[in-house]
């Protein structure tokens, strides 16, 4: 799901900004034909539509398999505002406590909150710059067509945020690479437990 999901985002991004420069949001404020997908605004909406369905089916895999498992509930909660700021000022200094990979750290648990919720507004505002008809009752309740379209480049942005910070945290870590390629370390219920252990004591 990681890499599918990967490769469908490049896919959105860039031929999203192919779109978006056929009719720009920022005056002035253009892509160049280098970062875009699709030579011009028809063959990158044909790329936008392709990507789309993968990214929607992968997404309701995903979160199927977050919720039903409980994946989401012990790798994401609870977060604490104190361990945000200390987590933050660590970074800033270049600590990481990376010996357990298996456990997020509480910037790595929000950012990864964040960028689901701005995957889910992604969807949701691309129906409905898609559909403007169709969905009608949803583009007035965000506020018009025009403002649906801010929103959905504000969200491309926080997901390309969130990737550049993403790929940089990896590189700085680099133990965590071979996890992603591999599928990660091996969890045994007695991992799982020292890990608890761990988590509780470092916010203890």
């Amino acid at each position: 799901m990681h890499w599918i999901n990967a490769v469908v985002m490049l896919v959105m991004i860039t031929s999203g900004w192919g779109i978006y420069d056929d009719d720009v949001i920022i005056r002035g404020f253009y892509f160049s034909s280098f970062w875009r997908l699709g030579d011009w605004a028809a063959w990158s909406l044909n790329w936008h539509f392709a990507g789309m369905w993968f990214l929607v089916i992968n997404g309701l895999a995903y979160l199927t398999y977050g919720f039903v498992t409980g994946r989401f509930r012990e790798k994401l909660l609870p977060i604490r505002p104190a361990e945000v700021v200390q987590t933050v000022i660590d970074t800033l200094h270049f600590k990481f406590a990376h010996e357990d990979i298996t456990v997020y750290n509480a910037v790595q648990k929000l950012l990864y909150i964040i960028v689901i919720l701005a995957g889910i507004s992604q969807v949701v505002t691309g129906l409905a710059i898609w559909k403007p008809v169709q969905f009608s009752g949803l583009v007035s309740l965000l506020g018009g067509f025009q403002t649906v379209r801010v929103l959905h480049f504000a969200g491309m942005a926080v997901i390309v945020g969130f990737l550049i910070v993403h790929v940089a945290l990896a590189l700085l870590v680099p133990k965590t690479l071979w996890a992603m390629v591999a599928g990660g370390p091996r969890v045994t219920p007695n991992n799982q437990a020292q890990a608890h252990h761990s988590q509780k004591g470092h916010t203890a």
